[in-house]
């Protein structure tokens, strides 16, 4: 029966009615910006499977952490292509490789700028996978000896954050340890703690370099259909130190998200992936949706599932439309 006197929509009759009751509210100050760098000099060429984003040599990164920073978006997440791959990913604590001079390039020019270091091998690697390989096996503890220098060669060079992504057991604890051996008890872990075997990855493989030579990543990435085994990885990486618990991808996940969220007090990240993104931009320049309107609410929906922080590519147009 219809109670005349209980409508919800007078709470929704005007923009300033909406916005005194709005629940979930984004800004950019939740985000972050990920960027690609390259080996080279003067450098801008369109990533062809991500359109509107670019690898950048490291000069040409600075410039773009200075207009994300004019912005208000607090932070940027560096990703790179080495100068050269080998058996053991080592380009990825070379500290003369792209990643390492653009996080201390864009700390030097930019310091109020937070950068989180993306802490994986693949894209350093020969056979392209996550970590050193026994036969087809990535072995998993001597991988942590190498993501140990990974993640100290950001601190070096000024990371503020470090993110490992590569799903090896223990590593949070293992970079943690390697951290504050040398004196960088300040530098905070966004692990990728609930990273599914997905196929929304396909464009930034493109972008990064980073497909796997041969079979795939589900020996240690997680599997799609569980949910039960991702509280797990969170209370895992809980007791190892991380600071942020991230999970990947976003739109997909969003369940995890929220029952991430219910359980823990530390902050939760969620990474609105390449293959998000690029069929976004794909719809919009057929005409076929709003992008401005879509990409707003989808991360919103991310918030309001209860991620603190939202890595996206994304960013600076949000930002400018948020305005």
């Amino acid at each position: 029966m219809f109670d005349k006197k209980i409508r919800p929509r007078r709470l929704r009759i005007s923009e300033n009615i909406r916005s005194l009751v709005r629940e979930n509210i984004l800004t950019e100050k939740n985000l972050i910006y990920p960027i690609f760098v390259v080996p080279g000099e003067n450098i801008r060429e369109e990533i062809s499977d991500m359109p509107g984003q670019f690898h950048l040599s490291v000069d040409r990164a600075v410039e773009v952490a200075k207009k994300i920073s004019a912005l208000g978006i607090p932070a940027v997440e560096i990703f790179g292509l080495p100068e050269y791959k080998d058996e053991i990913g080592s380009a990825a604590w070379d500290m003369s490789s792209p990643v390492q001079r653009a996080i201390s390039a864009i700390k030097k020019s930019v310091p109020e700028l937070a950068i989180v270091g993306d802490v994986c091998l693949c894209q350093y690697t020969s056979h392209g996978h996550c970590g050193k390989l026994c036969g087809n096996y990535v072995d998993n503890d001597e991988t942590l000896k190498l993501l140990q220098k990974v993640a100290v060669s950001q601190a070096e060079s000024g990371a503020d954050i470090v993110a490992p992504s590569d799903m090896m057991d223990g590593r949070v604890s293992a970079i943690r340890d390697a951290l504050d051996e040398k004196n960088f008890f300040n530098v905070s872990i966004m692990s990728y703690t609930v990273k599914y075997a997905s196929a929304f990855y396909g464009p930034f493989r493109s972008a990064a370099d980073s497909a796997p030579q041969f079979g795939d990543r589900k020996q240690y990435q997680m599997d799609f259909a569980n949910s039960r085994e991702a509280m797990k990885e969170v209370e895992l990486d809980i007791e190892e130190g991380a600071d942020i618990i991230m999970i990947k991808p976003a739109l997909a996940y969003l369940d995890i998200v929220s029952k991430v969220r219910e359980k823990i007090n530390l902050p939760v990240a969620t990474y609105n992936v390449s293959g998000e993104y690029s069929m976004v931009k794909a719809a919009a320049a057929k005409g076929w949706i709003d992008e401005k309107r879509i990409v707003l609410e989808s991360l919103t929906s991310m918030k309001r599932a209860g991620a603190d922080i939202i890595i996206t590519y994304h960013a600076p147009e949000v930002a400018e439309w948020l305005k």
